[in-house]
């Protein structure tokens, strides 16, 4: 398929008005980013929620599922670029509203399976499918997680025990929500007995160690004026401290039944190497700054806390600055279409440079950065609810020299299996503590998602770099040091660092 042509390639520039020289220098708002729509006939299919990316085929590039609200879902294998459907083929084209996806590899034997949410049927809501070289078997009832009826949301993969193995926590809308254990390849649902089987109306979910103690802890969205729940990992049990750490209204009002969150993200903001929280709400949304262990609220200082209805969150360095950039999509609801931002970061505030192409698309619900073409930036895929939207791929039009400078990095445990979400990336100038940027494996990109691929850097420079990874596994922070990594030796895959 070819590129769109115009008006989809048309790009806006924001300038502030011209004062006179001799009172006020000419200040320049950024120069909003260029993006182009990939096969646009082919991902023109709307009524799309979420989208998930995975090498699912081990070729070296990342696969797209996306889940549609009643037609067959679809898996893009990537060729080089070019997406070709083959979800029939591979086993995974259900025809049945999709409310969430993850990929992970929940058997270890080294390649993503895939674990379908999807709206109450005859059928149990959750389906997991092992990937056996490509074609994907349904072991739901062999793996003990059906689920009889429920609206799923968040379903999150991740090592929440230490022993090795992903386990799975499902959450839910209305119902309270779910927590299975990962006994070699059967799950055992144990959400009651840790703390975690909380019956508020929840919808995304986030695992990272908000205390930085040492181990996971669970950050959860919930809806229709419920407070949201951080819930400090205690060993034993989880410990709802949202109150304490500030953290439980994400910058909406307290107890406003028609406000709420959807999904909560954890990016390093203000690059001082710990993580702060963005909540995408129904209200104003909200930025909260790690500060002395504490989370406060700066999405006025910050710019970000416009008011409307939203859906999703997702950071990039889409300008390869090293400062985060924020995409959020606002949701079609009551009537009417919220828009899509894509906030680009000056270091201490946000500036809007939603390009007229991306407005126009009325994209809702799924929003995931994933670098396609593996040219070395990061390129925007986008699901839309509206019977006539989209679910389109936009290739971030970057020149190909500063495209360039960036740095993938993938990291699995000691036998290469990809059991580290929740692990903690951050680039150190060589031979120093100067800090270049922070990175989280997450666990809830996209809308009610769960990829698996590398986490991406865009440099200044294409120099070479110190890459420390941190894991937090049962109480304890332990690192890896990789020293002097040239950017240039991964261009067009990542590199792979053993965590034991």
């Amino acid at each position: 398929m070819t590129d769109s042509p115009l008006p989809f390639a048309v790009m806006s520039f924001r300038t502030t008005p011209l004062a006179p020289l001799f009172l006020l220098p000419v200040t320049l708002a950024p120069e909003p980013p260029h993006f182009t729509p990939l096969q646009p006939d082919l991902l023109a299919a709307g009524t799309s929620f979420t989208n998930a990316a995975a090498d699912y085929d081990g070729d070296g590039d990342l696969d797209l599922f996306v889940g549609f609200g009643g037609a067959p879902t679809r898996l893009y294998r990537n060729d080089a670029g070019t997406l070709v459907d083959v979800a029939a083929a591979a086993g995974v084209n259900d025809a049945r509203g999709v409310r969430s996806a993850a990929w992970a590899d929940y058997d270890s034997d080294g390649d993503p399976d895939l674990l379908v949410g999807f709206a109450p049927g005859a059928t149990s809501v959750l389906t997991l499918y092992r990937n056996d070289a490509g074609r994907f078997t349904n072991v739901t009832a062999n793996a003990n997680v059906a689920v009889a009826t429920g609206g799923v949301r968040q379903c999150s993969f991740v090592d929440i025990d230490g022993d090795g193995d992903l386990d799975l926590f499902v959450a839910f809308r209305d119902r309270a929500n779910m927590l299975f254990r990962n006994t070699t390849n059967h799950f055992v649902e144990m959400a009651d007995s840790v703390g975690l089987a909380d019956a508020r109306k929840s919808v995304g979910a986030l695992f990272l160690d908000a205390d930085e103690d040492g181990d996971l802890d669970l950050l959860v969205a919930n809806q229709d004026g419920d407070a949201n729940s951080l819930f400090r990992n205690d060993g034993a049990r989880f410990t709802d401290v949202a109150e304490a750490l500030g953290a439980q209204w994400g910058g909406r009002a307290p107890r406003l039944v028609t406000n709420g969150t959807v999904r909560p993200c954890a990016a390093d903001v203000n690059g001082d190497g710990h993580f702060d929280l963005f909540f995408a709400n129904y209200g104003p949304n909200g930025l909260l700054l790690k500060r002395d262990g504490v989370f406060a609220d700066a999405s006025a200082t910050w710019g970000i806390g416009t008011d409307g209805r939203y859906d999703t969150c997702a950071f990039a360095d889409i300008d390869h600055d090293q400062q985060l950039d924020l995409y959020v999509n606002g949701t079609v609801t009551g009537g009417t279409s919220y828009p899509d931002f894509l906030y680009m970061n000056g270091g201490d505030r946000f500036t809007d440079v939603t390009p007229v192409n991306i407005t126009a698309l009325q994209a809702d619900h799924g929003a995931l950065w994933f670098d396609i073409d593996r040219d070395g930036d990061l390129d925007l895929a986008l699901t839309g609810a509206q019977p006539a939207g989209m679910h389109f791929v936009l290739r971030n039009d970057l020149p190909a020299a500063i495209a360039r400078r960036s740095l993938a990095v993938r990291v699995v445990d000691g036998q290469g299996r990809a059991t580290r979400a929740g692990a903690e990336v951050r680039l150190f100038a060589p031979g120093t503590r100067r800090l270049l940027g922070t990175r989280l494996m997450d666990t809830g990109s996209g809308y009610n998602a769960q990829s698996d691929m590398p986490v991406h850097f865009g440099l200044a420079q294409r120099k070479p770099v110190d890459v420390e990874i941190t894991w937090p596994r049962r109480g304890t922070r332990q690192r890896v040091m990789v020293r002097n990594v040239a950017p240039a030796r991964y261009a067009g895959t990542a590199l792979v660092v053993k965590v034991p």
